[in-house]
């Protein structure tokens, strides 16, 4: 194995995603003290982030599966949890707090709620990807793929370390409810907004 490739491939991964570990912390204190919470947010980045490989793995290759047209669209998908959960932090504030925490939140957030975002937050992945996949060789692009599968778990262990320190996880308890839907939302709007969705 090419350290070289290896090194490439750890860079392009933290340039890419440094913003996922704030999404994957505030993910980690909304599911906190909820049985199996933290495993399915794990579960929702990976399968996300496979997403994100898949595409960019058959778009190298050639093939279609999304054309670059379509990419902006993602933002829909933040947006749109963001909206949820922004409804949610309402109702939650509204009802009384045992009818807050109800079946609807028992779990914390959902497998593909996460995969959804981290999918979403990835199409300027798709597009540093490509090119470099396209360029790499099939050898090569399979270093990266591990590289950053195993950087997909370093990741999650940081979101989760964030959001377990005191000050962090006091400030994300306080304020997680209000600060989710706002990075949802800000993050759909912004990737609508750089790929010019809707003509914005």
């Amino acid at each position: 194995m090419n350290l070289g490739v290896v090194g490439q491939a750890a860079g392009l991964f933290a340039v890419t995603n440094i913003d996922d570990i704030l999404v994957l912390a505030l993910f980690f204190s909304q599911g906190a003290g909820r049985r199996g919470a933290a495993a399915r947010v794990v579960a929702g980045q990976y399968l996300g982030f496979l997403g994100i490989l898949a595409v960019a793995a058959a778009a190298a290759f050639g093939a279609t599966f999304l054309p670059e047209p379509v990419l902006p669209y993602l933002g829909l998908l933040p947006l749109a949890l963001g909206l949820k959960a922004a409804w949610q932090a309402w109702k939650e504030r509204r009802d009384a707090r045992e009818e807050a925490l109800g079946e609807e939140h028992a779990g914390g957030p959902k497998v593909l709620e996460v995969a959804a975002v981290t999918f979403a937050n990835g199409g300027d992945n798709i597009g540093v990807y490509v090119p470099v996949f396209a360029t790499a060789g099939a050898g090569s692009m399979s270093v990266y793929i591990v590289v950053f599968l195993a950087l997909v778990a370093v990741w999650c262990a940081a979101g989760r370390f964030l959001a377990n320190r005191p000050v962090v996880a006091r400030a994300l308890s306080r304020w997680g409810h209000v600060l989710l839907p706002i990075v949802l939302i800000g993050l759909g709007v912004l990737i609508l907004v750089e790929g010019g969705a809707f003509g914005l």
